[in-house]
């Protein structure tokens, strides 16, 4: 019995030591910027496992040298409550999850209804993050899906609103997003596809970088798709109203 309370301090001990680690790297990027994240790390480790290169093509920008068009872009895709909520969107989520549950349920009512056999294509879900939830994740923790890495997620999320002001939440990100295979922040996006500087992009071609970030390597990939173009055009109508730290 002592021993597995011996156990148990030592747990809570190594979590309070954790969390203020997460407190201390947090609170220095107010002057310091990130290295990299980690997620960049691991997928470097990926495609340098996978084609044995070390591809990295990032450059870090201050925030007055990233078009206003892009962060405006970015807003209005990504989470056009940005400005006013406390790093999560509840009602975001909510509508997520009502979305999720009935894709899910359509998926189940094709199950039932098919004849062939085959197994229906898995209904798309759709996330409810807002930016700071999405560097929250990218920053300082792995891509697993479990509920001790979302309750983790959501106490990172608080301590950057709270340890961060909402443009420097949107200048890491902004430096650190994936935008294609090895392809970081809007600097390298901005050269890796208009072979321009990204204070530079013009409202279009940043709607379109914007509409790229949920599925970056895909979109990298299909750059005629048709939908890329069509959402883009809906996001640059979008971007008017986006509030902008």
């Amino acid at each position: 019995m002592k021993s597995f309370a011996r156990w148990l301090v030592v747990c809570a001990l190594a979590f309070v030591l954790l969390q203020l680690f997460f407190v201390l790297r947090i609170a220095a990027m107010a002057w310091i910027a990130p290295q990299s994240t980690a997620f960049q790390r691991s997928e470097i480790w990926r495609i340098a496992s996978e084609n044995h290169r070390l591809p990295w093509d990032q450059e870090w920008v201050p925030y007055e040298q990233i078009s206003p068009h892009l962060k405006r872009a970015v807003i209005a895709s990504e989470d056009d409550a940005f400005a006013s909520h406390d790093g999560v969107d509840w009602d975001a989520l909510q509508k997520a999850r009502e979305r999720n549950a009935k894709a899910e349920a359509r998926a189940e009512q094709r199950a039932i209804q098919s004849k062939d056999g085959k197994p229906p294509k898995p209904p798309k879900i759709i996330g409810g993050s807002t930016i700071t939830q999405q560097l929250a994740k990218n920053l300082l923790l792995s891509g697993e899906r479990t509920l001790i890495r979302k309750g983790q997620e959501l106490v990172l999320t608080l301590l950057l609103e709270h340890l961060l002001d909402k443009r420097r939440i949107l200048e890491i990100y902004l430096n650190n997003v994936e935008w294609g295979e090895g392809v970081f922040g809007a600097q390298a996006a901005a050269q890796h596809y208009y072979r321009k500087p990204a204070a530079k992009l013009n409202a279009y071609e940043a709607a379109r970088l914007a509409v790229m970030l949920p599925r970056p390597r895909y979109f990298e990939k299909n750059l005629g798709s048709a939908y890329l173009s069509n959402r883009a055009s809906v996001i640059v109508a979008r971007m008017p109203d986006a509030e902008l730290p």
